[in-house]
């Protein structure tokens, strides 16, 4: 008899379990795709995208358009990182045409996205035009300091082969970013990731990054110390890097 009411308790048991994953699993979906939506590289970068959220078994599919090519990365970047996700299955189309790859038209997006993600810089204060492969910036700079980094930070995006900074330094310049601005560390994490691709001088590095509560720690391999040491400052200077830690191993 005590047999079968142990039996009868582990068959409820299970029972209950079976019952209970389905509303956990749901939960864990509509977190997931909440959080997407609310992350500082959607509401800030991808704001003027159409991109659908779904979320099954923490397995996420994104549906819908984006402005340019860069925008799919970035969003899948995101998503990827947000805690619970398993899989993400990127159906985001560019509307439009790309742009040829080292046209004049595609330099301009390559370099205005590398400088977007950069806190000491200014990209809402910058103009980016480019003619064959000569890139020239004009618009505001805070400082001296401000102007040198911005022409540095364009001259190492794949294909520019000079850059004429024709910046005015004025202090009246300023960061529309604040320094007590949350930023998530999903956001972070995709934000690095491009950063470090966007540069030439990482582009080719296989690196790993993951972020938790800001800080960064990259992993992977490097060339030499040189590279290792220039993907810290480049994260560093990422918006909402608090610290990094660089566990990349030199080759």
């Amino acid at each position: 008899m005590k047999a079968i009411h142990s039996i009868s308790i582990k068959l409820a048991a299970v029972a209950l379990l079976a019952l209970s994953l389905p509303a956990y699993a749901t939960e864990m979906d509509s977190r997931i795709e909440s959080s997407a939506k609310e992350s500082y590289v959607f509401k800030t970068y991808l704001q003027g995208d159409d991109i659908k959220i779904q979320s099954r078994d923490s397995a996420v599919t994104m549906t819908g358009t984006v402005s340019e090519e860069s925008h799919k990365s970035l969003a899948q970047d995101t998503v990827a990182g947000l805690p619970g996700v398993k899989s993400v299955d990127n159906k985001l189309e560019v509307k439009g045409e790309s742009p040829v790859k080292n046209s004049n038209a595609w330099l301009t997006t390559k370099v205005k996205t590398t400088l977007l993600f950069h806190r000491s810089v200014s990209a809402g204060s910058t103009k980016v035009d480019v003619k064959d492969g000569i890139v020239t910036l004009r618009g505001k700079a805070s400082s001296q300091a401000q102007k040198d980094l911005t022409t540095e930070y364009a001259k190492d995006v794949e294909g520019v082969k000079d850059v004429n900074n024709e910046m005015t330094v004025t202090k009246s310049s300023e960061n529309t970013r604040t320094a007590g601005e949350k930023i998530d560390d999903a956001s972070i994490t995709a934000q690095v990731k491009m950063t470090l691709l966007y540069h030439r001088s990482t582009s080719a590095l296989n690196t790993k990054v993951e972020t938790k509560d800001g800080v960064v720690t990259l992993s992977g391999k490097a060339g030499n110390e040189a590279e290792m040491n220039l993907a810290t400052k480049l994260a560093k200077d990422v918006n909402g890097v608090k610290d990094v830690n660089n566990r990349m191993a030199i080759q």
